[in-house]
């Protein structure tokens, strides 16, 4: 099946923006998948001012991501034809919403890509759909190690002030997205890492650029 993404292998061109620090409670975003007549399950972890303090997101906006994900998920699901017909995760992160999973037509994936485009705080919509038949188990397993196999290895980035909990790392059909507030030279590093975890086919970098406060 064909491949359709709107995205080139490498995307590093998002907006620039200062860097601020902050501390508070935050509710951590989960990535929802959506098959079938599955029943959804939102969930969350509480975690306390310590973690907080290491994203670079405001305590407002990390909430708006995880708002940004429930009401993607929900509106996925009241549709008949997408939530029976797709497989879906959305992820946000500083309101950028990537979508990422797989439908079994062209339309079922525009109308759920137009589904999460409209809801309110979302600035960007990420389109990674792919239009095959479903991934199996085996392969969302597999996914899900890799993922599990990045994050590992970011923890072995030597890079001064390099913070692997700021990198959102995804993984579809083995193809790894980076999304994240962080310099171009953490980008870098973070996606020459990911490059060589063994099963990684595609790298994408959806980051947003910060130039460190003095």
């Amino acid at each position: 099946m064909p491949f359709r993404s709107k995205m080139t292998p490498i995307i590093d061109a998002m907006t620039r923006r200062p860097l601020g620090l902050t501390c508070g409670v935050l509710l951590l975003a989960l990535t929802l998948p959506l098959q079938g007549c599955a029943p959804l399950i939102v969930g969350g972890v509480l975690v306390g001012a310590t973690a907080t303090m290491h994203d670079r997101r405001s305590p407002q906006v990390i909430l708006e991501d995880q708002q940004i994900e429930f009401e993607a998920m929900s509106a996925l699901v009241r549709n008949t034809d997408v939530r029976d017909h797709t497989q879906l995760s959305v992820t946000s992160y500083n309101r950028t919403l990537l979508i990422t999973g797989t439908a079994q037509s062209l339309e079922l994936a525009e109308r759920a890509t137009a589904l999460v485009s409209v809801i309110p705080k979302v600035q960007r919509v990420v389109d990674e759909i792919q239009v095959r038949a479903p991934l199996d188990i085996r392969r969302q397993a597999e996914d899900a190690f890799i993922s599990t196999r990045v994050n590992a290895e970011l923890f072995k980035v030597r890079l001064p002030d390099f913070d692997p909990t700021r990198v959102k790392v995804v993984t579809s059909d083995a193809v790894v997205y980076l999304m994240g507030l962080v310099t171009p030279e953490e980008a870098e590093a973070a996606a020459e890492t990911a490059r060589y975890v063994p099963g990684v086919q595609r790298v994408v970098k959806l980051f947003e650029y910060i130039t460190p406060s003095a």
